[in-house]
């Protein structure tokens, strides 16, 4: 999981990644929080990489967060989690930011803890297979996108219409086939696939990375017989889109 946080006070800034990194608690989960304290150097940044979830903060000197979540929305149609950030704690305010698509508003000054527990309900309402550790509710072992489901528990996917077997993959494989479906129809960046595939400690080489897509994309089927397509997106990384299956001679 990948959290870019926009905030220019180095204060704040520095106590908000430092929550996050430290009490976010999803299990199964890698979690890399990304700092910036310029609004532009995070759009820079959007057009190239992948984030799981933004934080914003509303007033910023050169990129107010308000506006890059009005480009993120209306420009690129980019549908990723937002939370403001704001000391503006009118209702105008709150309106303003949810109907222009933030998902989640806090007003400053705001409790860590609940912050934390705003991202991880924002992160587990779109993937519910994080869900945190403690959770009363049980924890889905299974994903479904589309005709594929991913079963963490067994490492496995399985195409619902092809009659195979389900696909048991390595921890590796897994985490980095199951990034690719939970982004379907967006570029998903080398760095965010090096980072679901490395483990603890570990730094998987790009070339590697090349080397597991080849093979995932023969394990798995991933071509438009199959309903989906795996791209290569040049200087950003791959991107797995639906696709309609290949028609037949003659038809």
């Amino acid at each position: 999981m990948r959290i870019a946080v926009l905030e220019d006070d180095v204060h704040q800034r520095a106590q908000v990644v430092r929550a996050l990194n430290q009490h976010l608690g999803l299990p199964e989960e890698t979690i890399t929080v990304v700092p910036f304290d310029k609004g532009e150097s995070l759009r820079r940044a959007l057009r190239l990489d992948t984030f799981d979830l933004l934080v914003l903060d509303w007033s910023v000197d050169d990129l107010d967060g308000i506006d890059l979540l009005r480009w993120l929305r209306d420009y690129q149609k980019d549908s990723t989690p937002v939370l403001m950030l704001s000391a503006h704690g009118a209702e105008r305010h709150v309106a303003e930011a949810l109907d222009l698509g933030a998902d989640d508003y806090v007003v400053k000054p705001f409790r860590l803890v609940e912050l934390c527990a705003r991202v991880r309900r924002l992160l587990t309402r779109r993937h519910p297979a994080t869900a945190a550790v403690g959770a009363t509710r049980a924890v889905p072992t299974q994903e479904r996108f589309g005709s594929w489901t991913f079963d963490r528990s067994l490492l496995s996917v399985t195409l619902a219409q092809a009659e195979t077997p389900p696909v048991v993959l390595s921890d590796r494989e897994f985490r980095m086939a199951l990034a690719l479906f939970r982004h379907i129809g967006k570029p998903v960046s080398r760095t965010y696939l090096l980072e679901n595939a490395s483990h603890r400690g570990e730094i998987l080489s790009s070339r590697a990375l090349d080397s597991h897509i080849y093979r995932l994309r023969t394990k798995l089927g991933l071509h438009p017989d199959n309903g989906v397509q795996l791209q290569t997106v040049y200087g950003q990384g791959y991107r797995l889109e639906w696709a309609l299956p290949a028609s037949e001679p003659g038809l």
